[in-house]
């Protein structure tokens, strides 16, 4: 055996054998698919001979014609008058080169490795680019609107890719606005973006259903706008009647979908105006998912604080516990750390004001430790208690570093070590007992001086005395 050569197993000859044959097989396929579409397109003398016959009635054919593909992929409206002229089709399957390697099953188990190609037609390829004119020729000569070879429509393309003009196109030639692709979205489920909105104007004017599900997550069209915060599109389906508490696969409405997304500080605006717009339509904000997570759970989990402020206004209980076992606070006292600028504070506060549950004050130093980051959310839930056993342990949870950035602050902590609590605390803390979740009802209609309410709504003061 020569150097650097290794054994083949009899269980890898046979896989090879096999894998050859399956070559073999495949391209006998081909070679009968083929219309050898390479000598008509190139050449003038070949394209006279074609038979003038409805290109509807020819098969799609495969080709390889990289003059074609170069005409397609570059909008050349010129090259594809000459490429594409009457009396020709434009059913033609198109297989680029290259792609990504991936294992395929060949029966008996074996497994072969190949390139992953996706078929596309020159309808698809015009479409997704925005060539409306070569699009425009393209259906002039007869091109089959909904061939999916690669598993979705050449209206799923221009949705994907945000061409409303191709779209509209596609929907005036008989694009079926309901197609579902091989993952089993509709093209309103891949409007996915703000830049894609009148291509779902044009769907919807062309009969798209409002409600279609997709296949797995059974999610509508208002499902994706809630996800991807669209507040344009929420408006748009709701407008043209979408179900605003349907359910998903997991249980999630729209309203619930939108909470759950995680956001960033430049996302909380739009997300915000979503639930506001699906919470005007009458959305529940009760609802749970499979996970009796409602939308308040999911809201303070990605600390979105006027979520969190809308919700509660409009009824949503502060001491649902999920399966878990964990209420609203306990998820946005997880997170703090990580979303110091979406100002978690005023979460804190709001569940507080709404008679949300405390944490168990031994377990203080552990929060205090995960939450130091943020010296208002200490301050908002220390500001709960009437009495605090501050030790030791309450020192070595704030960094030093922390500390130096907030010296005042957390001096004025672990000074209760040695004093109690102010009398003016206490008489707050007597008060909001009294009124237990009513706090934020009963305050601001009390007849006393503004800053009075604020400071027994735990209003934020720099320290605790």
């Amino acid at each position: 055996m020569s150097r650097g050569s290794f054994v083949f197993t009899p269980m890898a000859l046979r896989s090879f054998e096999l894998d050859e044959d399956m070559l073999q097989t495949h391209k006998y396929k081909r070679q009968m698919a083929s219309h050898q579409l390479s000598s008509y397109m190139c050449k003038k003398e070949a394209r006279d001979r074609v038979l003038l016959r409805s290109s509807s009635a020819l098969p799609p054919a495969m080709c390889h014609d990289l003059v074609v593909q170069n005409a397609l992929y570059t909008g050349d409206l010129e090259a594809m008058r000459q490429l594409f002229p009457r009396g020709s089709t434009a059913n033609l399957i198109i297989e680029p080169q290259g792609g990504d390697m991936h294992w395929v099953a060949r029966g008996e188990g074996l497994w072969s490795l190949t390139y992953e190609q996706e078929l596309t037609t020159p309808l698809h390829i015009t479409a997704g680019r925005g060539f409306t004119d070569c699009l425009k020729l393209l259906l002039q000569r007869g091109a089959n609107v909904d061939l999916a070879p690669g598993g979705t429509t050449a209206l799923h393309e221009s949705c994907e890719n945000c061409q409303p003009e191709c779209t509209k196109l596609l929907l005036i030639h008989g694009a079926n606005a309901n197609a579902v692709s091989e993952d089993g979205l509709m093209p309103l489920h891949i409007c996915t973006t703000s830049e894609s909105l009148e291509c779902a104007k044009h769907l919807l004017q062309y009969g798209a259903a409002i409600n279609g599900r997709s296949v797995e997550e059974e999610n509508t069209p208002l499902h994706v706008a809630a996800r991807y915060g669209l507040s344009d599109h929420t408006e748009l389906y709701l407008r043209y009647g979408a179900a605003v508490d349907r359910q998903n696969e997991e249980g999630l409405t729209p309203l619930n979908a939108a909470c759950s997304q995680p956001q960033e500080e430049q996302d909380l605006k739009r997300y915000f105006q979503v639930v506001q717009m699906l919470r005007g339509a009458g959305a529940d904000v009760h609802t749970m998912d499979h996970d009796k997570r409602t939308p308040l759970h999911m809201a303070c989990k990605h600390a979105n604080p006027d979520i969190v402020d809308l919700l509660l206004a409009n009824g949503a209980c502060v001491n649902d516990m999920d399966y878990g076992g964990e209420a609203p606070m306990h998820n946005i006292l997880k997170v703090v750390c990580y979303k110091i600028s979406h100002q978690p504070e005023r979460i804190v506060r709001a569940l507080l004001n709404h008679g949300s549950i405390r944490v168990w004050p031994g377990a203080l130093p552990l929060v205090l430790k995960h939450c130091c980051q943020s010296p208002r959310t200490i301050e908002v839930l220390l500001n709960a208690y009437s009495r605090l056993k501050v030790t030791d342990a309450w020192n070595e949870s704030v960094s030093t570093e922390v500390l130096k950035g907030h010296k005042d602050f957390y001096e004025s902590i672990f000074s209760l070590a040695l004093a109690p609590r102010s009398l003016q605390h206490l008489a707050r803390c007597r008060l909001r007992s009294f009124l237990e979740g009513r706090v934020h009802k009963v305050v601001p209609k009390l007849d006393l001086p503004t800053f009075i309410k604020n400071y027994l709504l735990l209003e934020y003061r720099g320290y605790l005395h």
